[in-house]
């Protein structure tokens, strides 16, 4: 009678126990946490995870404080918040279909996050952010522009194009009614004043304005008047020379061509000059997206062929042929043209490390997509932070213009950005410390998508997926 009284007691007290331990949906244990903002890894701690929110971070076992419905052993592996892509781009009206299929690309390589900035079917990736915000699509998080600020008869398909301030009205009521996430212009055949007072009708009603620039104005006027991010580094050549007000009234006064000014930027290169405009660009809170890994690719094209790259399998046929007239365009050009390119592109991206320095806000991202050749979706915000590296940022320092300055674009640091108590689960499990070297962001052991647990074997089965559709394609 008393072993049965004391079982029973045991059991109570065991039930009662359960009952009072905090329900959780994940556990990591025992995991390196990448502290990217401090460049340092706080070693061997375990995660409780609730839905979407990392809700305690201990250095001890959590298993007297939650019940899990599922615990990982993360020994020896590390985490960091996933990958933000500050710059891809859906495309091709007649493509929606291979470009829905390039969503689970992105959660396969650990990019949670991406800003689509602009192309011609708007309205799809519009219908893709809804889905995948109500969790009726695997794909990354879309923040978009929809169609773009263009002038009349511009070269890209899709743009809102304006004449003049009755368009520009228009053109963002419109935009206002898609409920898009920030404001992109570009400088095809949009007149540079009109540029300007889109920039400021933007802002003014509550929207962030990236774009290109037009050459006719220097490039501090328009961070001066607002622009939130200057997209590709090449645009900020203009401000490393020591003559970009002699050469910028040159190209308003067509003068001289874009090729001429071009090279005179490089003859008048400057770093004096450089850091001083970049630190009033850092001043007037406009950031830079370099998209330098892509335009490598395209530059390089001379000495390497990406015909075989193996991840070609995972794109299908009409979006891969989308890559030909790049390749066409760089096949064409003769030598000296070949090392002028070389030459544009090593100048623009050494002036990577001189920004930093500098101040400004640097957002990775990667321009992967259509139009843009062999430079992948997913894959390709690995290769961006790697080149980052190779000309000139730390790893830490390339980590942050992903997975911090990428939310923090957004208002949303209170949400992501480190792995800290209260913000999202959107993380990435890798098997090797990428503060040591940048390519270990390749080296992924497993995702958790918002806040659900996806394994390696998930990972490489969202791969296969996608590979076995793109075969059924013509």
């Amino acid at each position: 009678m008393k072993f049965l009284t004391n079982f029973l007691l045991l059991l109570l007290m065991a039930l009662s126990t359960n009952a009072q331990l905090k329900k959780v949906n994940l556990i990591i244990n025992n995991v390196n946490i990448i502290d990217v903002v401090n460049n340092k890894i706080i070693p061997n701690r375990f995660i409780a995870i609730q839905k979407n929110k990392i809700v305690e971070i201990s250095g001890s076992s959590l298993s007297k404080t939650y019940s899990t419905i599922e615990s990982i052993d993360a020994t020896g592996k590390y985490i960091m918040p996933s990958l933000w892509d500050m710059h891809v781009h859906f495309g091709g009206d007649t493509l929606r279909a291979e470009n829905k299929m390039l969503l689970p690309l992105f959660i396969a390589m650990g990019v949670g996050h991406v800003r689509d900035c602009a192309g011609d079917i708007s309205l799809d990736v519009i219908d893709w952010k809804s889905e995948i915000a109500k969790g009726k699509l695997l794909g990354p998080t879309i923040f978009t522009s929809g169609p773009k600020l263009e002038g009349i008869n511009s070269i890209w398909p899709g743009d809102l194009e304006i004449a003049d301030e009755i368009g520009l009205t228009k053109a963002l009521d419109s935009l206002q009614k898609l409920k898009v996430d920030f404001i992109k212009i570009t400088d095809n055949t949009l007149a540079p004043d009109l540029f300007l007072k889109s920039i400021a009708a933007a802002k003014k009603r509550g929207w962030k304005v990236t774009g290109h620039i037009p050459s006719t104005f220097n490039v501090d006027v328009f961070s001066k008047n607002g622009l939130s991010a200057i997209e590709h580094i090449s645009y900020l050549q203009r401000s490393a020379s020591k003559y970009e007000d002699s050469i910028t009234k040159l190209r308003a006064a067509n003068k001289i061509s874009s090729k001429e000014a071009n090279e005179l930027y490089l003859k008048s290169f400057d770093s004096t000059v450089a850091a001083t405009k970049f630190k009033q660009l850092a001043a007037n809170g406009t950031a830079v997206v370099p998209t330098i890994n892509g335009s490598f690719i395209t530059t390089y094209l001379d000495k390497t062929s990406h015909a075989n790259d193996d991840y070609l399998k995972y794109l299908g046929p009409a979006l891969k042929r989308t890559y030909n007239w790049r390749i066409d365009r760089a096949a064409k050009d003769n030598t000296e043209a070949i090392v002028s390119r070389h030459q544009n592109f090593e100048a623009a991206a050494n002036l990577l490390p001189l920004l930093y320095k500098s101040g400004v806000t640097i957002l990775a991202g990667t321009d992967a997509g259509y139009l843009n050749s062999f430079n992948y979706p997913g894959l390709g915000m690995h290769d961006e932070l790697a080149i980052m590296v190779k000309y000139g940022l730390t790893p830490q320092q390339a980590l942050i213009c992903s997975i911090v300055n990428g939310p923090a674009f957004f208002n949303q640091s209170k949400e992501y950005g480190s792995i800290s108590k209260g913000k999202n689960a959107d993380l990435l499990i890798l098997n090797e410390n990428p503060l040591i070297d940048i390519n270990n962001t390749k080296k992924i052991d497993a995702v958790i998508y918002k806040g659900k647990y996806l394994s390696r074997k998930v990972l490489d089965q969202l791969l296969s997926d996608t590979e076995q559709k793109v075969k059924l394609l013509k």
